[in-house]
């Protein structure tokens, strides 16, 4: 299993409409990849490591997929689509990662 990692870096001050991001373009995302994400899930960043600093991401999404060639192949065709939409939502810049899944287990106490 693949992770596609979407991160925009910014601070609390920069335009990022979460709300729109979370329900409109998310969901747009999955309908256009529909079975070439197996889940995801979105994060808003709210804090960075040094207590009372801001988060180093604004939001990110991570869409968990087979793999790289089924990700790729479900997004060909939706792409141009996609980005188009990024401006409803921001003006940053998303920073791009494909990692594998090396582990994913329940925490257990």
């Amino acid at each position: 299993m693949i992770k596609v990692s979407v991160m925009y870096a910014g601070s609390p001050n920069d335009r990022f409409d979460h709300v729109y991001y979370e329900h409109v373009h998310m969901r747009l995302v999955q309908s256009r990849l529909g079975s070439g994400i197996r889940y995801y899930t979105v994060d808003r960043g709210i804090g960075g490591g040094p207590p009372g600093s801001d988060a180093p991401y604004v939001a990110m999404c991570h869409l968990f997929c087979e793999s790289v060639e089924a990700f790729q192949a479900a997004l060909a065709p939706h792409g141009d689509e996609l980005n188009q939409d990024i401006i409803n939502f921001t003006d940053l810049s998303a920073l791009y990662q494909i990692s594998e899944v090396v582990v994913s287990a329940p925490y257990i106490s």
